[in-house]
């Protein structure tokens, strides 16, 4: 458990640094209000942390310990969001068709609503 937690760890301090410089590169070359540098870090983390866990698919290409670095690790420092869709791709596959709803659609309306009401619960200080 605790080798685990380094691992993830050491994966997460790389997946944010990497953020942080993809976002903040990407955000360069627009001038539009659009948060582009955001939006393209969580769509290529969905492309890593499908790819990382697909290798997995075909054969054990990825130790237990590299697919948790890569995957839990990287991806989930880099952004969470390739969590939340590596997941609900995992409901989808398994045919949990009414939890992949409610988990996309709950997440996106409780997660909008629990920013808007930490924000108002700031200002109210």
């Amino acid at each position: 458990m605790l080798k685990d937690f380094f691992i993830v760890g050491l994966g997460s301090f790389f997946g944010g640094g990497a953020r942080f410089v993809v976002s903040k590169i990407v955000q360069s070359w627009t001038v539009l209000p659009f948060p582009l540098g955001t939006f393209a870090v969580n769509v290529l983390g969905c492309l890593l942390i499908g790819f990382f866990s697909g290798l997995n698919y075909g054969g054990t290409w990825l130790t237990p310990s590299t697919k948790l670095i890569l995957t839990t690790g990287f991806c989930g420092g880099f952004t969470t969001f390739s969590t939340f869709m590596n997941e609900s791709d995992s409901l989808l596959k398994d045919g949990n068709y009414l939890y992949v709803a409610l988990y996309i659609f709950g997440s996106l309306a409780l997660g909008l609503t629990a920013v808007v009401v930490g924000h108002q619960l700031a200002k109210a200080i």
